[in-house]
């Protein structure tokens, strides 16, 4: 597999652009990751890679040739899942459920905390987030980069950062929602406060936030719900290297 300098050949692979995670857009709009292929002049095998060991695979399996897979967390379909498992290790299907917001979210009420967009300033914070909770930025290649974005809200309680909310990937019609809160903070209603207001600026840009979570995540299928996210569809990933983390 061959990494593209110029990622223009590749655009229509991600079209028509759905809800969800959206791995080959998010590359293609921020920079953050990586897009390989067999053949540059006519690619039939792309697979693209973004911070977190998040990957896309899609196209003619045999032209992986005899590359390597990273263990990861794979958007693909049911052809690649042999070579994933010859070279990847075990592979496990991660159930997942898709939602997705055409209006104005819901009102929430407010809650006892600054909420505000993070700036380049914040990263120190965003450094001392617990180690669970720091997979928040790695679409974005780090926290410089999601802080700089002036695309992430945060809830601060006692000057500490305690709720993150940042559209994990951005596509051309979607931007997929991710959003963290520490877990002596959780059920005030922070992950809903700081959620809408990033998806407040998705719509402002023209474009629907989506919501990707697991059937088990009860929490973050409240948040969606609170915030008037409507359910699109059941969708998977494929898991490899270790099983599927757990609904938190």
């Amino acid at each position: 597999m061959i990494e593209l300098s110029r990622t223009e050949g590749v655009r229509d692979w991600f079209r028509p652009e759905v809800p969800g995670p959206l791995i080959g857009p998010h590359v293609l709009r921020t920079g953050h990751g990586r897009i390989l292929v067999d053949d540059p002049a006519d690619p039939g095998t792309v697979l693209v890679e973004t911070g977190g060991g998040n990957y896309d695979l899609s196209g003619d399996p045999a032209g992986l040739g005899h590359a390597l897979l990273p263990h990861g967390f794979y958007r693909t379909d049911e052809d690649f899942a042999p070579l994933l498992a010859e070279r990847s290790g075990p592979v496990y299907r991660w159930p997942r459920v898709i939602y997705e917001l055409d209006r104005a979210p819901c009102p929430v009420p407010t809650v006892a905390a600054e909420l505000r967009t993070l700036t380049p300033a914040d990263v120190p914070a965003l450094a001392g987030l617990s180690p669970e909770l720091q997979w928040i930025t790695e679409t974005w290649g780090g926290h410089a980069a999601a802080a700089a974005s002036g695309l992430a809200v945060g809830a601060f309680t006692g000057g500490r950062l305690v709720s993150v909310a940042v559209p994990f990937y951005l596509g051309e019609r979607y931007e997929d929602l991710g959003v963290v809160t520490e877990n002596g903070h959780r059920g005030r209603g922070l992950s809903a406060a700081c959620a809408s207001r990033v998806a407040e600026g998705v719509l402002s840009r023209g474009r629907r936030p989506s919501w990707s979570t697991s059937p088990d995540n009860r929490g973050s299928r409240r948040v969606a719900a609170k915030l008037g996210f409507r359910f699109v569809r059941e969708d998977q990933l494929y898991v490899t290297g270790a099983p599927p983390p757990p609904g938190a």
